[in-house]
């Protein structure tokens, strides 16, 4: 109930009520409560933040097996809040809370073994960790055989303030409404979309979605009547599944020549769902609907490939449309190019590509974010987020323009020398070295270049 609460909640004194719950079901005894309350403990989301009393109820936790609390205490330990500092302990709570299944612990291991924190670095055990999660979060998405939904775009009219925002105000969704009831087809669609999701602060409403994309395929949208058979083909309270209905709404989009529609056509064919198993038809459609450019068709097609699903297996063709749908952040092609990669099927095989590769599909599954939620930088740099960083920093204090400006200047020379220049040929421990020498007297260098160049100046001009 409590958790129900906290997800349907838009205000403090809803939250309140619901952690009230927690600590109800906490005392007695319930273990999803007692971590909640450690975790609000431990952030200051109910009452007062008390670290230490956190840090107790996770012990506690942790001796009942609980691979959350091992989270936290190896989070914690590693930091050295609340806790003494400790890497070695840090790992062991970590190695026992990927054991109990933690995904969260398996993403940690596995950037400890790719970057060397606390352990030998080795990138063939920190790919056995990400392969792990990676796993997971693929066999997930198998699972669900339906027909992905595409980005929700509303209007591309230039009085949509709304459009990048995570959240629809009402107003603006009052606005869309009319539109939508007084026949505007696009509308329609994203409302549809947006009901069928709960995207942008919308409540997931299944017979407003449907509603919607009913009113837009009467009028003859070809989007609207995909994503009416993809709501037949997955069911719901609104739709109950109905293989027959969904392939009559695929064949209606799919006579338009709609992706979506031609790509759900084929899912129907290849699983055999309401229609028996029919490879070849599958594959006609999933090439119609991977030439207009659909991933998902791409993914289909490579995985047709990569498996011999009623085709011979070529893993040459398997690895083009594999890779035709990652340029579209399609997950699941990501996660095949990085199994291509880490077995060398098809490919050279490559530790660290397999890597960077099962982090990306990570990321595009919102995986990667438990990096950030965990205090653990990301094994790649990334030049401009500095540079945003910096300017951000230098804004919030006049006081700050000049260490700023020192740092902008090192980290442009840095990117120069090293991705611009010459140091993609040369050997990169000799930058390292450099680096670590110059690095801690980077400003006083500066300034001497600096006051080197204004007597150079000087002199120039007085002779």
């Amino acid at each position: 109930m409590g958790i129900k609460i906290l997800q349907q909640s838009k205000s403090r004194k809803q939250k309140a009520e619901a952690y009230k719950l927690f600590a109800k079901a906490s005392d007695m005894g319930n273990l999803k409560a007692m971590e909640k309350m450690a975790d609000a403990l431990l952030f200051g989301n109910f009452g007062m933040q008390n670290i230490t009393a956190a840090i107790q109820l996770y012990e506690s936790l942790a001796k009942e097996g609980s691979y959350k609390a091992q989270n936290a205490l190896g989070f914690l330990s590693s930091c050295g809040i609340g806790m003494e500092y400790n890497q070695a302990k840090a790992l062991i709570y970590y190695t026992f809370g990927s054991a109990g299944g933690s995904m969260i612990s398996q993403m940690i291991l596995g950037y400890r073994y790719l970057s060397g924190i606390s352990v030998l670095q080795n990138c063939e055990v920190a790919l056995s960790h990400y392969k792990k999660v990676a796993d997971y979060i693929a066999d997930k998405l198998e699972k669900s055989e339906g027909v992905p939904v595409e980005k929700v775009r509303l209007t591309e009219r230039p009085e949509n303030l709304s459009s990048n925002s995570e959240i629809l105000d009402w107003d603006i969704y009052q606005y869309y409404k009319f539109l939508a009831e007084r026949g505007d087809v696009q509308i329609q669609v994203s409302l549809g979309q947006l009901h069928l999701i709960g995207r942008k602060g919308l409540d997931q409403d299944y017979y407003k979605a449907l509603y919607y994309f009913l009113k837009a395929a009467k009028a003859g949208s070809a989007n609207a009547m995909a994503f009416i058979g993809k709501m037949y083909l997955e069911g719901n309270v609104a739709a109950p599944q109905n293989n027959a209905t969904a392939f009559k709404y695929f064949s209606m989009a799919a006579n338009k020549g709609n992706a979506i529609g031609l790509h759900g056509l084929g899912l129907l064919y290849f699983y055999g769902k309401g229609v028996p198993v029919n490879y070849a038809e599958a594959l006609k459609y999933f090439q119609k609907a991977a030439e207009k450019g659909w991933p998902d068709a791409q993914f289909q097609l490579g995985f047709m490939y990569y498996s011999g699903s009623g085709v011979r297996k070529d893993y040459k063709l398997a690895f083009k449309y594999f890779y035709l749908a990652s340029q579209s952040g399609q997950p699941l092609a990501i996660y095949y190019l990085a199994k291509m990669y880490a077995t060398g099927t098809g490919v050279l095989r490559s530790c660290r590509t397999a890597v960077e590769k099962k982090l990306k599909s990570l990321k595009k599954r919102r995986c990667i974010q438990w990096h950030f939620s965990y205090g653990i930088e990301l094994p790649f740099k990334d030049v401009r987020l500095a540079r945003r960083l910096y300017d951000m920093a230098a804004k919030t204090s006049p006081d700050a323009h000049i260490p700023v400006f020192f740092a902008l200047m090192k980290l442009e020379t840095v990117h120069l020398f090293q991705d611009i220049l010459f140091f993609n040929f040369t050997m990169r421990w000799k930058w390292m070295k450099l680096d670590n020498t110059l690095g801690p007297y980077w400003d006083l260098f500066v300034i001497g270049l600096i006051v080197a160049v204004l007597i150079f100046l000087l002199r120039n001009r007085y002779l």
